[in-house]
């Protein structure tokens, strides 16, 4: 097997004015706490180690019932900005702002605020009164949509620099404003995107507006997530994810149903929850699967570690929704791949950056579900080839998306954003694309 490579990289720091000590960023997110986003709390996490003090803006009020117990280890306090579009707050908000900063809210400043939408444009006056009494030097947002839409106004208001983070909803999802996302792109100081596949969708559809951007993967603490010395069991397949279409989770049971009638012992452990639940439940009953699939429910980062863990391979059959709607890079792939469970999953947006055919998992083709059913009878059968590519998973894991790694290359690009004298150069790269291939507010 080659070693794991990584041909894009760029230089791992980027010189800068701002020292590390003065560096403090408000993160600006729709909702926070987020059940199936650990990957905001481990990037927060990365950063606090390096010593940036955080301050998180949450736009939303979380739904959960259930949190993850890494949440314990955030430092950063968490202000819950208020929702509101009525007329007085509207205008007690603008009030607030224009007796902190005097003129500057005016002109162009406000012909911003008064063309938003009322809501962002009163969560951004929020944003903006909460973080200059923070002392917040630069505003980052995760997801291009309603989040950027707010850090970017509260950015106008305090005369700060801000940068975002594109996923997969915000960019693919039919709803996405095409010309709101190009200002988007223009006006940060600089771009992430979570795999080279987004960031050469991204220069190819938006051209120069695009060229801040930058790939920085999500990063694992590969120390709690350590290689799993778990017996496996036998015959085990596990699945995590929303219970939404973009996940392929009617595939799945489709190819296990394939496996039981082929005579193969085999049982899933569906973890997730969401609005295709009653349907996938369904389908696993016209199947006859009633004994071969557990369907769990959300389930914490510790219980989904130990189904994943003890699993002889993991299923991630990604495909593209109907509505443009798809995964970026599912952050359980990393996981099982750390943990060194065999993945099958397919070719969707950037899991073939992870997942490498033959080395560190099998990729199938999207809603081939006999296909599907034969990589997961191959893993199940060949405990040989099921450690070969444990052995490359976890090997690509600690060279390419290990948090200390991705967490420094975010906080170069932070702190160059954040350099009052220029911003990071446009054009430049922490991975350029390795080819051309190819949400509105809901994100």
């Amino acid at each position: 097997m080659r070693p794991p490579e990584n041909p894009t990289a760029g230089p791992t720091t980027v010189p800068t004015s701002v020292p590390p000590a003065a560096l403090r960023v408000g993160y600006v997110t729709k909702m926070y706490p987020r059940f199936s986003e650990t990957f905001v709390v481990n990037e927060v996490r990365g950063l606090e180690r390096r010593g940036v003090e955080i301050a998180i803006f949450s736009l939303r009020a979380p739904v959960d019932t259930r949190f993850h117990a890494s949440l314990a280890a955030v430092r950063a306090p968490v202000r819950y900005v208020p929702r509101t579009t009525r007329p007085s707050d509207v205008w007690r908000a603008l009030a607030a702002a224009h007796a902190r900063f005097g003129d500057a809210l005016s002109g162009p400043v406000l012909d911003e605020l008064l063309a938003a939408d009322p809501e962002d444009a009163t969560q951004a006056l929020e944003v903006a009164l909460a973080a200059d009494a923070a002392g917040i030097t630069h505003l980052h947002a995760h997801f291009g949509s309603v989040a950027t839409t707010v850090a970017r106004l509260a950015a106008v208001v305090l005369g700060v620099g801000f940068t975002f983070t594109a996923h997969a909803k915000d960019i693919f999802h039919e709803d996405v404003d095409a010309a709101d996302l190009r200002r988007k792109l223009a006006d940060a100081r600089a771009v992430v995107t979570v795999s080279d596949h987004n960031l050469a969708h991204l220069r190819t559809t938006f051209g120069p507006a695009a060229d801040g951007v930058r790939r920085v993967y999500n990063g694992l603490d590969l120390v709690e997530h350590a290689r799993s010395r778990d017996p496996r069991t036998p015959g085990r397949i596990a699945a995590v994810g929303r219970l939404v279409e973009k996940k392929g989770f009617g595939d799945l049971l489709d190819a296990v149903a394939l496996l039981v009638r082929d005579g193969r012992d085999v049982h899933l452990d569906l973890v997730g929850t969401g609005p295709e639940d009653e349907t996938l439940r369904a389908l696993a009953a016209r199947l006859g699967l009633d004994t071969q699939v557990t369907f769990h429910g959300p389930l914490s980062q510790d219980r989904v570690r130990d189904v994943v863990a003890r699993a002889t391979v993991l299923a991630a059959p990604c495909v593209l929704g109907a509505d443009g709607n798809r995964d970026g890079l599912p952050t359980v792939l990393l996981e099982a791949m750390a943990a060194g469970t065999p993945v099958v999953s397919t070719p969707v947006t950037g899991i073939p950056e992870a997942v490498r055919d033959g080395e560190t998992g099998l990729l199938v083709p999207e809603r081939d579900v006999p296909a599907l059913a034969a990589a997961l009878g191959r893993v199940l059968a060949d405990p040989a080839l099921a450690g070969r590519l444990a052995d490359g998973a976890r090997a690509l894991a600690e060279a390419e998306f290990d948090v200390e790694r991705t967490s420094a290359a975010l906080l170069d690009l932070l702190r160059s954003a954040a350099d009052p004298s220029g911003a990071v150069p446009r054009g430049s790269t922490t991975g350029a694309p390795t080819s051309a291939t190819s949400e509105g507010r809901a994100a």
